[in-house]
């Protein structure tokens, strides 16, 4: 009797385990292609539920790989379709989610680019997204994630809702654009070389400022906002959080 009862314990925990470690995700589809686009040129694309990894490689080519998923429906993931638009020097993504019907689907995006290139417009609505390896201008935007620069160079705007935001950036151009990090619920970092020359403007509600850089701090206003040169001054950088504190980094090995 011991014996069966055990037996059937172990039956049970095994099927209760099995439970818990089972995909949160049953069904999945994944769109994999690649397109030709010259360095230089630009790239974009739009997303609802789910993160986008962007990374630079060494190609005048496009890679975009996206797995959909989907939780309860396996016909779900069909209904929502990834669109690529291509023309001479640029390529765009789009992922069209039913309008009527809402579904229960995420779309994660990997996504490589040439490593010079013009990022015009990358965003999704849930999700994170993390650019890394690009020497790039353009925008970021999400509402519910984290954004990221890594390993980059140039003007980037960035924007979120409930987000941290972290930019590294080896240089930051040459003054004509301006570098524009907001966010509502979160903080802000920004890692760039000690030789760096920008006009800075941050501004944070409820968090402090600080910096890893020496500052020629032309106004404050107490902690909740701070104008400041960096170098010699130069392109406009503004950062702004409402919750979160702001930090100006020296890049590693410029000090």
């Amino acid at each position: 009797m011991r014996t069966r009862i055990l037996i059937r314990s172990l039956v049970f925990a095994v099927a209760a385990l099995a439970t818990l470690v089972a995909p949160a995700f049953a069904f999945e589809k994944v769109f994999e292609a690649t397109y030709p686009l010259p360095s230089g040129g630009s790239f974009s694309l739009t997303n609802v539920n789910g993160s986008v990894e962007v990374r630079g490689w060494e190609r005048d080519e496009v890679y975009v790989r996206a797995v959909k998923r989907s939780q309860t429906d396996p016909t779900d993931e069909s209904r929502v379709k990834i669109e690529v638009k291509t023309k001479p020097g640029s390529v765009a993504v789009i992922t069209h989610y039913p309008e009527a019907d809402p579904v229960d689907v995420t779309v994660e995006y990997t996504i490589r680019v040439p490593a010079r290139l013009l990022l015009t417009n990358i965003q999704t609505v849930n999700g994170d997204i993390r650019v890394r390896d690009v020497e790039t201008g353009g925008e970021l935007r999400a509402v519910n994630g984290d954004l990221q620069v890594l390993n980059g160079a140039g003007h980037v705007g960035a924007r979120t809702t409930n987000g941290n935001v972290r930019l590294e950036l080896a240089h930051i151009g040459d003054g004509r654009d301006p570098i524009r990090v907001e966010t509502v619920n979160g903080s802000v970092a920004l890692e760039v070389p000690a030789s760096v020359n920008a006009d800075l403007h941050a501004q944070s509600l409820n968090g402090d400022f600080q910096s890893d850089l020496p500052l020629e701090v032309q106004a404050t206003t107490g902690r909740a906002e701070v104008r400041a040169r960096l170098g010699r001054g130069g392109a406009p950088v503004v950062l702004r959080t409402v919750n979160g504190g702001i930090r100006i980094l020296a890049a590693r090995g410029t000090v």
